[in-house]
């Protein structure tokens, strides 16, 4: 990959599509993670504003001191970024308490893991609204389009996907270029919506670079049969999420009246 073309592209693509749209700049969620990292620095470098929200919610330590350093990176090195911290942890604890309660709490862990995204997709939203700003996504394409790993309305909420159509390796590549801080490079992908360490390799069970040799894979019309060991493990994981995902990936299904039921 001709790396420093690519983050060119990104960039003129960025600007062009805020300037045509009429808007001042973006607003961005930093996680401490290599994709929002990657994406504010892919945005800064478009001269446009740039707000940065940080947006705890009872999360790990140093996923928001990664956050901040990342952050303070940026405006070292780009007088149109500024930086807003947000802690959605009350807003959150008081969303909890608002719910009847259940018999076993594990049975909605799922459901206030994405309560989280939902909660920062609208505070970004806000922001966006309130100063002119795009809201950008930091989905890539193993993520958006192979196993659908993102909260549908929560960081799948977007006004436009900067780096959707690279792998996860790539956007590695393309931070190591734009010299994102050596701790994200090194930290293990996580997407922070749990409150402890857990990484995306736990929850999916194949890390990134499996799957984008599963999706290579799937791509070339190979099936379960084609493999063992554990290519054929991770072929299955990433199969079952790729089909059970495509809820996310495809347009929301819209009912039909046929033509006669209407005269």
């Amino acid at each position: 990959m001709k790396v420093e073309n690519v983050a060119e592209h990104i960039v003129d693509w960025l600007k062009d599509y805020a300037v045509k749209a009429n808007m001042k700049g973006f607003v961005i969620g930093i996680s401490g993670g290599i994709d929002s990292a990657v994406t504010s620095t892919l945005c800064a470098k478009t001269g446009l504003d740039l707000l940065c929200l940080e947006m705890p919610i009872h999360q790990e330590q140093n996923q928001e001191d990664r956050a901040s350093r990342h952050i303070a990176w940026l405006q070292e090195n780009f007088k149109n970024v500024s930086r807003l911290p947000v802690d959605l942890t009350p807003i959150f604890d008081s969303f909890v308490r608002a719910l009847p309660p259940v018999a076993n709490e594990e049975d909605r862990f799922m459901s206030l893991a994405n309560t989280r995204a939902r909660l920062r997709m609208t505070t970004l939203y806000y922001f966006a609204a309130l100063k002119g700003y795009l809201v950008a996504g930091t989905g890539n394409k193993v993520e958006d389009f192979g196993v659908g790993f993102y909260t549908k309305y929560g960081d799948g909420g977007v006004d436009l996907s900067p780096i959707a159509d690279l792998l996860k390796t790539e956007v590695y590549a393309v931070g190591k270029f734009l010299g994102v801080n050596d701790e994200i490079i090194k930290a293990a992908p996580t997407d922070g919506l749990w409150g402890d360490d857990r990484t995306d390799e736990d929850q999916i069970g194949a890390s990134y670079p499996e799957l984008e040799w599963a999706m290579e894979m799937q791509d070339e019309g190979k099936t379960s049969a084609d493999f063992s060991g554990r290519k054929k493990e991770v072929f299955a994981i990433y199969s079952k999420l790729n089909a059970a995902n495509q809820h996310k990936m495809n347009p929301i299904p819209v009912c039909k009246i046929p033509d006669t039921f209407k005269k």
